[in-house]
């Protein structure tokens, strides 16, 4: 018996059209990290999916499109998580404690360093590359801290700041370590002990600076 309140099934064209770009998706990420963004063409990718050009432009008007939405399929899992993480009704110590931690995991993983160096490799010449990467990565993490730590200053857990200040703050403090060795090609996986220690000193430093 089928409820009022049920959504109907995919039709068997709409879901083909789904699966069709996912498989876009897939191919083109795997294109932009290897190749670059310069070097990744909307015809070869077209190829390797077995369609036309036209019909790419279907599914995505132009390059940057793409490439936005590569981002965006990255970036939605790790957003939705942090959004998890960044839970109100826990104490402030251990809330920030798994935050730095999953971060600095995060950041430190093979697919977002790949991302990192494509991204600074690239933006010079191309700034939309670096435009996107911002707005969907670093902005919208910081926007989500920054509500997090503003709860936490009106509640007097926290000095009373700018919390987007203090946002990029505790990002900057998750980044100076195993990070930036990692992402120099100067240890290829960090230590998990490593990755540790980092998030620790990140929120230990900030819980002493932004102390009411």
């Amino acid at each position: 018996m089928k409820l009022e309140h049920d959504k109907p099934a995919l039709g068997r064209r709409e879901a083909r059209r789904i699966d069709r770009r996912d498989a876009i998706l897939a191919i083109a990420a795997t294109s932009f990290m290897e190749q670059g963004y310069s070097a990744t063409s909307m015809s070869a990718i077209a190829s390797a999916v077995g369609g036309s050009k036209a019909t790419m432009w279907n599914y995505f008007p132009s390059k940057q499109a793409l490439f936005e939405a590569v981002l965006e399929r990255a970036t939605s899992a790790h957003h939705a998580e942090m959004t998890s993480l960044l839970d109100a009704s826990g104490g402030l110590e251990e809330t920030l404690r798994r935050f730095c931690l999953r971060f600095v995991q995060k950041i430190t993983s093979p697919p977002a360093i790949a991302l990192h160096r494509l991204v600074h490799a690239e933006s010079g010449r191309f700034p939309e590359v670096g435009q996107i990467f911002y707005e969907r990565a670093p902005k919208t993490a910081h926007a989500m801290l920054a509500r997090f730590l503003a709860a936490a200053m009106d509640r007097g857990e926290l000095r009373s700041a700018d919390p987007i200040r203090a946002a990029r703050t505790l990002v900057s403090l998750c980044m100076s370590g195993v990070h930036q060795q990692v992402l120099l090609g100067l240890i290829e996986t960090p230590p998990p002990e490593l990755v540790t220690i980092d998030a620790e000193a990140a929120m230990n430093f900030f819980l002493r600076a932004y102390a009411p």
